[in-house]
């Protein structure tokens, strides 16, 4: 395995340029020919250490990847700072089984997943169509499958926990200047350290704005971050306040028109809205946590967390897309205008314990909590609808200032309708108000071969509109266990399951409601190894994971109120294997590999198809294969680090079952590090792939990946 790994690594890096990896301060060696002056970025600890986070909190109780009845993968700050990612799309390619759906959305073992939650609460600060930065943030870990006996209700294959930067007494300092493609400028600077021996403080500030590759688009992105500690006798208080801003122009982007086949109908800078269009979020958030030692066996951790955000939006939304002359070929796309405004409110609370002693023999743990959330959402909603004598009118010369005119797919005529006198017609306020309120406990019971894991789970859920309200409770559960081969090979099994509530809409009577929760459940097992002197992390899952309950129009209005009803008839069952590799090749090269194979397929229907988000027997979006992987050579006595990584996803059917093409993109970079100065050049997408990420419904086209871009990071440490 040690061997085929250095082949493979090989066969991918030969020419390789590449991004360097920040290691931690403990794994530097001193030259020692400069020993009074220079800080290496040789590494002398294995990668393991490196891109390995250790023991993971995410599943409730503390486990390294050896003693985990499920795979959580762990994408840690060095990881992130070596691949020059900015925002969460920059990771996916690290995970298994994980693809790009759309916005901050995936698809994770065959399932659309977009709810994520930050230090192990639900709550977003980010609102859907705004994609989650990394500035603030220490680690990404990602939970595989059901996790609804930890955390409630959820898509089944998986959930994303976003663990932000804390304070910490060690100071460190630093700050950084970016430039490049589409006009990209910015920079960053944090603080972090003891104010006395009690108290920790941090402090940080990242600015970026660029052009994008879309006509018309552009970003502009601020972060404040900060946070203080107080040690309170063993039992640590941490405050953290963050303040996001994003200014998207010309937003919110949807994708590129595309025939049957996937390929595009015009070039990927097409952009459906005009210059005036823009998408912007204003976010606040403010977290108290309080953490330690209530004996010497019960330790606990609880959070609170208030999240204020408001997202103001106006698009042109693709509604048509037209024929105009009757060759055949699309030419125009008729657009529909949108003005919204978002506003946000959500606290949530979570106080988990964990107890540990022995029992039967074993190392007994069990942790146990409650976890209560609230949301409340104010939106207004206007809308000039798109009309088909538009398109007459505009094609016979005759348009009015108030049309909304249509776009052309080649040589678009941006500028010529005028949105400030379009007719848009706002719907009336409404409000979405969601709780969602658990509590579970989990046991653990460890011999040394054998760990046997039992949990439930208890929640009440709420979801109400100012038409509809709808309550109901569930519980889940969970069992795992594991068999240790020796010190450093253990196999796995897990039986869980999860639930998502019905949408609310769904539930009126008018529609044939209310429905029972769409559930899942897998039944999985595998493999977790350090090999070769603990030099290689190695991890095997092979799962299913069946997804039932899913609402299916039946076609069919029986109580005559012109609502079609629908009903709960649908299931998609998906099958799949995963293999996840850091390994050190050399004490100077590192080889990252994530590969999942995936077949989600429908199992039930209603006879005549018709699930939402699916066409045919293949699920929307879930490619079959899936590989990444990340590779990084040093040259100690050159002070440089050469990186080359690659991102494979294989054929994908859209929502409205148009093919989405198998891509490759590779990327590179070279980092060269001397004193407390740091120098990356990076390039994505080296080879100018034209690709489409997803696909979405036919009238707003496939998810265009981004054309060869690329930035140089000035770093300087303190």
């Amino acid at each position: 395995m040690k061997y085929l790994a250095a082949l493979i690594a090989a066969s991918l890096t030969s020419p390789a340029l590449s991004q360097d990896i920040e290691t931690p301060s403990d794994t530097r060696e001193i030259s020692p020919a400069k020993s009074d002056q220079v800080e290496r970025v040789v590494v002398t600890s294995r990668a393991i250490n490196l891109y390995r986070n250790g023991n993971s909190s995410t599943g409730k109780l503390s486990v390294d990847p050896l003693n985990s009845t499920q795979q959580i993968t762990t994408i840690n700050e060095s990881l992130i700072r070596d691949q020059g990612a900015r925002n969460a799309k920059d990771i996916y390619r690290n995970i298994a089984g994980v693809s790009q759906f759309s916005y901050a959305g995936v698809t994770a073992r065959g399932f659309r997943q977009e709810e994520i939650f930050f230090d192990g609460l639900r709550g977003d600060p980010y609102v859907g169509f705004n994609v989650p930065q990394l500035f603030n943030i220490e680690r990404v870990d990602f939970l595989k499958g059901p996790a609804g006996m930890l955390y409630g209700p959820g898509a089944p294959g998986g959930l994303f926990n976003y663990v932000t930067k804390k304070p910490t007494s060690e100071f460190d300092a630093n700050a950084r200047i970016i430039a490049g493609s589409h006009a990209r400028f910015g920079g960053s600077a944090e603080i972090n350290g003891a104010i006395n021996d009690d108290q920790n403080a941090r402090a940080g500030v990242f600015y970026e704005q660029q052009d994008t590759y879309r006509d018309n688009s552009d970003s502009e992105v601020f972060i404040f971050d900060s946070g203080y500690t107080y040690d309170l006798q063993g039992h640590l208080l941490t405050l953290q306040y963050t303040h996001y801003s994003q200014d998207l122009g010309a937003n919110r982007l949807r994708g590129v028109p595309v025939d049957d086949s996937g390929n595009f109908l015009t070039d990927i800078d097409w952009n459906h809205n005009e210059a005036s269009d823009f998408l912007n979020l204003r976010s606040d958030s403010v977290q108290l946590s309080l953490e330690g030692q209530l004996s010497d066996s019960i330790s606990y951790d609880t959070r609170l967390r208030y999240i204020d955000n408001e997202q103001e939006q106006n698009y042109h939304e693709p509604r048509a897309l037209i024929d105009s002359d009757g060759d055949g070929s699309i030419d125009l796309v008729g657009r529909e205008f949108r003005d919204q405004l978002r506003e946000q409110e959500q606290l949530s609370f979570g106080a988990n314990f964990v107890y540990s002693g022995e029992w039967l023999g074993a190392d007994h743990r069990t942790a146990f909590g409650i976890d209560l959330y609230k949301g409340k959402e104010d939106a207004l909603l206007g809308a000039a609808a798109f009309q088909q004598d538009f398109v007459l009118r505009y094609l016979s010369g005759t348009s009015l200032e108030s049309d909304i005119i249509p776009l052309t797919l080649t040589n678009p005529n941006y500028g010529i309708t005028q949105p400030e006198n379009y007719n848009v017609q706002f719907s009336p306020l409404s409000t979405t108000k969601q709780t969602r309120n658990g509590a579970y406990i989990l046991n653990e019971l460890a011999w040394e071969q054998f760990t046997f894991v039992a949990g439930l789970r208890y929640d009440q859920f709420e979801d109400e509109t100012s038409s509809a309200i709808f309550d109901d409770s569930n519980v889940s559960f969970r069992v795992g266990g594991i068999y240790k081969i020796n010190a450093n090979i253990s196999l796995y099994g897990q039986w869980a399951d999860s639930y998502e509530p019905q949408s609310v809409s769904n539930q009126q009577i008018e529609a044939g409601g209310p429905f029972e929760p769409t559930t899942g459940d897998i039944i999985e097992g595998g493999v977790n190894a350090e090999l070769f002197d603990e030099t290689t992390l190695l991890r095997l899952a092979v799962y299913q994971i069946t997804r039932q309950n899913l609402l299916q129009s039946t076609g069919e209005d029986p109580e005559g109120d012109g609502i079609d009803n629908v009903a709960p008839v649908g299931e998609v069952t998906s099958d799949g294997f995963e293999v996840e590799v850091i390994t050190d090749i050399t004490p100077n090269w590192i080889l990252s590999v994530a590969y999942g194979y995936n077949d989600a397929r429908i199992t039930a229907d209603n006879g005549g198809g018709g699930i939402s988000n699916s066409v045919g027997d293949r699920f929307a979006n879930a490619p079959q294969n899936q590989f990444g992987f990340w590779t990084r050579y040093q040259i100690p006595e050159w002070d440089l680090a050469f990186a080359f990584g690659g991102n494979y996803v294989d054929d994908q059917l859209s929502l409205s079952g148009q093919k989405v093409k198998s891509y490759f993109i590779a990327d590179a970079s070279i980092t060269w590090e001397v004193d407390n100065y740091n120098v990356l050049f990076r390039i994505d997408n080296l080879f100018d792939k034209e690709y489409a990420e997803s696909g979405f419904i036919e009238r707003t086209g496939h998810f265009p990946g981004n054309p060869r871009n690329g930035f140089v990071e000035f770093t300087y440490k303190w």
